[in-house]
Parts: C-alpha cells; sequence; structure tokens
C-alpha cells in the first residue's frame, strides 16, 4: 500500500468496481476524503460522453508484431499463461434482496460503498437468506477473464496473480468461479485478512453494491510473486496487463513484471482505473509509465491524468499524444494510448491519432454498465494477444463491452459471437 495516498480509503473501491467506458475494478487506498465517494463508482462505471475527435484512418498494426521475434499464431496456436494478469480479486456475490435488508444496513437502493464495521454480517446473511450468484471479480481479473472468453480455446490463455484468504469459504468459491471462467487463477492465500468480497443486493431494477476488499489489499511480491514456479508462469506471458488500483497495493510486484516485459520487448499494458490513483499514487503510477506499451483510460481519468501532468489542456487528442511521447525505456516498441468516452468515439494515439466509433445500442438494451471499461480492455487484449492489428483490437474491445452491459454484472454468454 502506497503511504503517499493517506487521503484515499474508501474512495478506491468506487473507482475499482466502477467502469463505464473503459476501466477496470478495486482497491482502497488510506483516507482520502475527496477519493471517498469518487472510487467506487468510476470502477464499476464507464459511461460519460465527451467530445468528438477525429474520425479513424485506415489500417493500424499489430503491437506484438513489433517485437523481435514477431509470431503469427492463431486462436488455434495460442499457448497457455500467453497473457498474463495481476491485481485485486474479489468474489461478486449477486443476490435479489429486500428494503428490510437494505434498512437493517443502511443502504441505498443505488449506491457504491466500501463496507464498514456495520457490514459486517451482511455477506454471510446475504448468502443464507438469498439465492445467490457468485463471479470470479475484481478489475484486472474480470478483463482477464472476458479475453479468455473471447479466445475460448485453448483453456487457460490467461494467468491470473492475486490475494485471498487461506482456507475460507469465500476464497473457495473464488477459485472455483476462476477455474470455471477458464482462467490459470494462482492466488497468494494469506490468514491475515478474508477474502476479498463485493455484495450487489438487488432491489428491482436497484443495485447497491457494497465491498469488503479485505485480502486483496495484502499481496506480497516476496511471498508469491518471486517464487520460482509463480515467476515462471511470468516468463511465459507475452501480454501483460495491470489495472492502475494495483498501484496502491504492491508497486514493487508491478516494477518487477513491468521491467520484465520491457527487458524482453514484451507487451505491458496498464489502465488508468480512476482519478484518484492519479490524484494520490501520482509518484507510484510515474514509476511504472515508462514502461507502460499499451495505457487505457476513460476520458474522465485521462483528463485527471492531464491535470496532474499539467498538459494544459483538455482536448482529448492532444491529452492522447501527450500520454504517448511521455519518456519510455523500451526504444523497439512505440506506446498506444486507448481513451474511452462513453457513447463516443474511442481514441487511440500510437505514431498517428485515429477515433473509433463505438457499436450503438438502444438505451433500452442497457441493463449493467459496472463491467463495461473491464470488458473494454478484455476484448483489446484477446486482440492483442492474438497479433491482431489494432483496429482489430478496438473491434473487438467495443464488442464485449457492448455484450457486457446488456446483462447485469460483468457476465456473458457461453460463447462470442464476434467476427
Amino acid at each position: 500500500m502506497a503511504s503517499d495516498a493517506p487521503k484515499a480509503k474508501k474512495g478506491r473501491f468506487s473507482e475499482e468496481k466502477k467502469t463505464e467506458s473503459a476501466s477496470k475494478k478495486t482497491e482502497s487506498p488510506t483516507d482520502a476524503p475527496k477519493a471517498k465517494k469518487r472510487q467506487f463508482s468510476e470502477e464499476k462505471k464507464t459511461e460519460s460522453p465527451s467530445k468528438k475527435t477525429e474520425s479513424p484512418s485506415k489500417k493500424t498494426e499489430s503491437l506484438t508484431k513489433e517485437t523481435e521475434t514477431p509470431t503469427n499464431e492463431t486462436t488455434d496456436k495460442l499457448s497457455p499463461n500467453t497473457l498474463f494478469g495481476m491485481g485485486n480479486p474479489l468474489l461478486d456475490i449477486s443476490a435479489v434482496v429486500d428494503k428490510d435488508f437494505l434498512d437493517k444496513y443502511t443502504l441505498k437502493p443505488n449506491d457504491q460503498i466500501l463496507a464498514t464495521d456495520k457490514h459486517k454480517e451482511l455477506f454471510e446473511e446475504i448468502v443464507k437468506k438469498s439465492k445467490v450468484e457468485y463471479h470470479a471479480g475484481g478489475a484486472t481479473q474480470n478483463s482477464i477473464k472476458i479475453a479468455q472468453w473471447m479466445i475460448q480455446e485453448p483453456h487457460k490463455v490467461g494467468t491470473f496473480f492475486g490475494c485471498i484468504g487461506k482456507d475460507d469459504k469465500f476464497g473457495g468459491i473464488l477459485k472455483q468461479k476462476a477455474e470455471e471462467a477458464h482462467i490459470d487463477a494462482h492466488y497468494y492465500e494469506q490468514e491475515e485478512k478474508p477474502t476479498g468480497t463485493c455484495a450487489a443486493c438487488i432491489t428491482g431494477d436497484n443495485r447497491s453494491l457494497v465491498a469488503n476488499l479485505a485480502a486483496a489489499e495484502c499481496y506480497k511480491k516476496d511471498k508469491h510473486l518471486d517464487l520460482e514456479e509463480n515467476w515462471e508462469l511470468v516468463e511465459k506471458a507475452k501480454v501483460y496487463y495491470i489495472a492502475g488500483f494495483f498501484l496502491t497495493v504492491s508497486l514493487e510486484s508491478i516494477l518487477k513484471v513491468a521491467k520484465h516485459a520491457s527487458d524482453n520487448n514484451k507487451l505491458f499494458c496498464l489502465n488508468l482505473s480512476a482519478p484518484f490513483i492519479c490524484q494520490f499514487f501520482k509518484d507510484n503510477l510515474m514509476q511504472v509509465m515508462p514502461y507502460v506499451d499499451v495505457l487505457f483510460g476513460n476520458e474522465t481519468e485521462a483528463a485527471a491524468f492531464a491535470k496532474e501532468l499539467d498538459f494544459e489542456t483538455k482536448d482529448i487528442k492532444e491529452i492522447a499524444k501527450k500520454a504517448q511521447a511521455l519518456t519510455k525505456v523500451n526504444k523497439k516498441r512505440e506506446r498506444i494510448v486507448v481513451l474511452t468516452q462513453g457513447k463516443d468515439k474511442t481514441a487511440m494515439a500510437s505514431e498517428k491519432f485515429e477515433t473509433f466509433p463505438v457499436l450503438k445500442i438502444d438505451p433500452k438494451d442497457i441493463v449493467d454498465t459496472n463491467g463495461a471499461g473491464d470488458a473494454f480492455v478484455g476484448g483489446f487484449l484477446s486482440g492483442l494477444v492474438q497479433d491482431k492489428p489494432l483496429d482489430q483490437c478496438v473491434k473487438a474491445a467495443h464488442y464485449a463491452a457492448n455484450v457486457i452491459i446488456r446483462r447485469a454484472g460483468c457476465t456473458f454468454p457461453e460463447k462470442p459471437d464476434f467476427k
């Protein structure tokens, strides 16, 4: 946990669980009055219109093809553990509840909060009294899960590292759900805190989200990432993805992975995740930025990033170009910056600047935008890991987000019909 953000405590999960345009999922700083409410919101929310930008140009090159030993792998030739993610795992618990349940825990029908002492019994009670659905959640894990769904075969193309409770009920369910999603999850299990959870308390069309980050914040590099059998899995990957929320948990772990990717000319991807990351964890973020090959964010996060770095512009094109031009260690690759803008065009800066219209959707078909950002990234990663051109990666990202917003939670049908 970084020490430079005594102000971000309750806001963290907000951003990590809310992601409408192209973001991610959770963490928790220490105690930031200003970041408190925003956090959970941004992580689960990602849809907000912004300015219109330029129209796309013809074709974009594949990023992975910039490697020294390029491959032309297709889905059929993909190997397990080609995609690596590390972040904050949460077990998502969804259930229909009544007004009495909300009143008992002083919950609003539509809200997103971090669990406090008075919510300690909520998670067990909701499981005992309601018919619940469980899903493997958390920003990075969601994106790895979506990428695996888009790829389908082989299973376990995606590897995921994170921290859970040792031998606890929710940790056991989380492992099972990760297995069902066909991702290769290797959790650091510790006894200090229980597995992180997020309860979605559903009343009618409303969802009140309560997150208990718990073990998710306890990841330790020396206890897990540095172990030989785990590091071998890192070395097997060619594309790496970490949501910005993890910057508040284990900067040293991120830097080790990022440096490995840079030294071996592999792709390292990072998500801005939430405004509070730029505002309260700027030093950590900027230590990692020189290693970032692909930077994701939405327009709100991009604006916060631009402000913190004194870009002196609010224009999405200029922000993308300035972020793209920041110092980079691996000179063999141009950085790619991908910024979503809700229902407006997705902006991408590489050697050139392009915009891509999102898939149209009737507002009445939108059920839940909470997982849209994670889904966008997952779709993009599924293209990257298969060496697809960048325009095809964006196309896959838009497709995945479009599917997820038609359903409750970050869930998806059995198979994609993406062409």
